[in-house]
């Protein structure tokens, strides 16, 4: 399985950004799947994840502001980013295999997400 995120960009406190994550291959993505940042000197972070099913979670700091969702008729999850603030600031990641927060499967190519004050 190939993950393949798009979507980054500059933008200003308060506006929105939506992200795209491709799956490709032959083998599934493994449950469930998510969205991982990393901002810089900071460790990554799992900020929302969705099963199979459609059951989602977030991170405290982004609940409220960010839904995460998938259409697996064309293999591809997404991640809408309202409100945004400076210290969402990171590179995203689309990643798979994703238990209790922690990422036990893949990690896609990241895209970059700059929010300026």
């Amino acid at each position: 399985v190939q993950l393949q995120a798009s979507g980054g960009g500059l933008v200003q406190a308060g506006e929105s950004l939506r992200l795209s994550c491709v799956t490709s291959g032959n083998m599934k993505p493994r449950n469930a799947m998510g969205w991982a940042r990393q901002a810089p000197g900071k460790r990554r972070e799992v900020v929302a994840s969705i099963t199979d099913t459609g059951s989602t979670t977030y991170i405290d700091s982004v609940k409220g502001r960010f839904t995460i969702s998938r259409n697996n008729a064309v293999n591809t999850m997404y991640l809408q980013m309202n409100n945004l603030k400076p210290e969402d600031t990171a590179v995203y990641f689309c990643v798979d295999g994703v238990i209790a927060g922690r990422v036990l499967g893949r990690w896609g190519q990241g895209t970059q997400v700059t929010v300026s004050s």
